[in-house]
């Protein structure tokens, strides 16, 4: 599956499956629909998510009416506080689960407006993480002086009750399992690998697995709007988290304050088409990476674009036969996957194609993969002690849960190589296998490939990015068409997202929509 991840460094976004190629990353590419075809039935095409009672049920008055006792984080300037939901909204007496909330409260000058949630994605990105490091200090003064910036990590993620399954070691083995199996042996170790995986998940987190869908995190997030005392939400929600703040619009039309979905999902389709949609979205990246490759003299891919891509796949399968030294202290080599990682991590923006371009100077002219080894632990978020993030298990857990997988087993998945790698010459292999995990899941999805109309919701702003990598600018046309008071907002460009990534267009059109409420005019399109 892949990660839906954020351009910024300390944010993630969805793949709506798919991020990295590798095991452990790939987002919705595993979550897509079970039909061999690939495409939805046309009930599940035709569905839309219904509202809920706009009155609370008795049964949830107390965690509506719960009062948030703030206390220091140990980080300047925020405060955190523990948050409790029902662990199962249609069971809300059989237990609680604790979620971890933060705050920075609004600077001033100017009278404060409320309350601005933000999540940057995954899913299984750190929402109170993505606050204490970037939103709540580089977001725009003029937004964080009106608001009071909000994170809370959603249900099996980070700090809020985390979905744990590999660790350590084992974890290790996971990245680097090869994900572009030439035999029969080769399939059965990658089968080996997905079950393992799904297994440890199941042991070692039975109590949450089987609550964490985006569609419970939405109704904590109307959980947590009332307990800030908000009448409304006010959100920015990146990559996946436009499918978060899709999916509470859908759900509280009438309670939607003024929301930015940046990099936006389609929740429309079943994974396997959402994967194959994004397999073409880092295609695009990766075209405009070998343009921009090509124009130096040094590109270790040569000159020629037409060129870099099937070097790019030589020298992968180079990897493939001969991992590469990395000089890590634990031994591990640069294999086809981890290199097919760190290349696809460098494709969420394009500040990091330098990065990218060094670090394949290194491998491919000394042999040395520490640098895009550096590229794959960063997408991965393994630190330097050996150990793991849990946003891998996150991502897992939330993707196999909200669609059914995009593939039954490893014949389905050969059918569909042809298309995949048609799409993408270099990456398509990968990532179809790659799409094969929620297979093996060890707790059956319940949700479904459905519309998201929200009618009478204010209006929302859809954000799309022309060569957006992790989510197609088709996304967000399609959920734009979808939402009955979306307005769409085009960033002409490279990267995945466009809210504070060096457009003046975008960020003030943005900032004015969430300072004064005044929504961009529909289809406006910023460079």
């Amino acid at each position: 599956m892949h990660t839906w991840r954020s351009s910024h460094r300390s944010r993630r976004a969805r793949t709506v499956g798919v991020a990295a190629v590798s095991l452990a990353a790939l987002l919705m590419s595993g979550c897509s629909t079970g039909s061999s075809a690939g495409s939805a039935s046309p009930a599940a095409a035709e569905a839309a998510l219904t509202p809920l009672p706009s009155t609370t049920p008795a049964a949830l008055t107390p965690y509506y009416g719960q009062k948030l006792s703030w206390r220091d984080c140990g980080v300047p300037g925020f405060q955190c506080a523990t948050m409790k939901a029902p662990l199962d909204y249609a069971k809300p007496g059989d237990g609680d689960i604790k979620l971890a909330v933060a705050r920075k409260k609004a600077t001033g000058p100017g009278k404060r407006i409320g309350s601005l949630l933000v999540n940057p994605g995954g899913p299984g990105g750190s929402a109170v993480g993505y606050l204490q490091q970037y939103a709540g200090i580089g977001y725009p003064a003029e937004v964080r002086a009106r608001y009071d910036m909000v994170a809370v990590d959603p249900r099996g993620v980070a700090r809020s009750e985390p979905v744990k399954c590999l660790d350590g070691r084992d974890m290790d083995a996971y990245t680097q399992t090869d994900v572009t199996p030439d035999d029969q042996r080769e399939t059965d170790g990658l089968v080996d690998a997905y079950q393992e995986f799904a297994e440890s998940c199941g042991a070692r987190s039975a109590k949450v697995l089987r609550h964490v869908s985006s569609v419970e995190a939405a109704r904590d997030m109307d959980v947590l709007r009332a307990a800030l005392g908000d009448r409304k939400l006010t959100y920015v929600g990146a990559s996946y988290g436009t499918f978060l703040g899709a999916t509470y619009a859908g759900l509280f039309p009438t309670r939607v304050g003024r929301l930015v979905l940046d990099g936006a999902l389609d929740p429309s389709l079943p994974a396997r088409r959402l994967n194959l949609d994004q397999t073409a979205g880092f295609e695009t990246a990766f075209r405009s990476f070998s343009e921009d490759c090509a124009r130096e003299k040094d590109c270790p891919l040569g000159t020629d674009p037409a060129k870099i891509g099937p070097n790019l796949k030589a020298f992968f399968d180079r990897l493939d036969a001969r991992p590469l030294p990395t000089g890590d202290a634990d031994g591990r080599r640069l294999t086809e996957s981890l290199a097919t990682t760190g290349v696809i991590a460098a494709m969420y923006d394009e500040s990091a194609w330098e990065q990218l371009r060094e670090a394949l100077t290194t491998a491919m002219r000394q042999n040395d993969g520490a640098g895009l080894l550096v590229l794959s632990d960063s997408y991965y978020e393994r630190d330097a002690d050996g150990g793991y993030s849990n946003l891998m298990p996150a991502n897992a857990a939330v993707n196999c849960l909200d669609l059914p997988p995009a593939f039954n087993g490893p014949d389905e998945v050969r059918r569909a190589l042809p298309e995949f790698e048609r799409t993408s010459p270099v990456f398509g292999e990968g990532l179809a296998w790659s799409s094969l995990n929620c297979a093996y899941w060890p707790v059956a999805p319940t949700g479904e490939p459905h519309r998201i109309e929200a009618k009478g919701a204010a209006p929302i702003v859809v954000v799309g990015t022309t060569r957006d990598p992790a989510t197609p600018y088709r996304w967000a046309q399609s959920l734009s068409r979808q939402l009955s008071s979306a307005r769409l907002l085009t960033y002409e460009g490279d990267g995945h997202t466009a809210y504070g990534r060096g457009s003046t267009c975008i960020d003030s059109t943005i900032n004015t929509y969430l300072l004064k409420g005044t929504a961009p005019a529909e289809g406006k399109r910023c460079s």
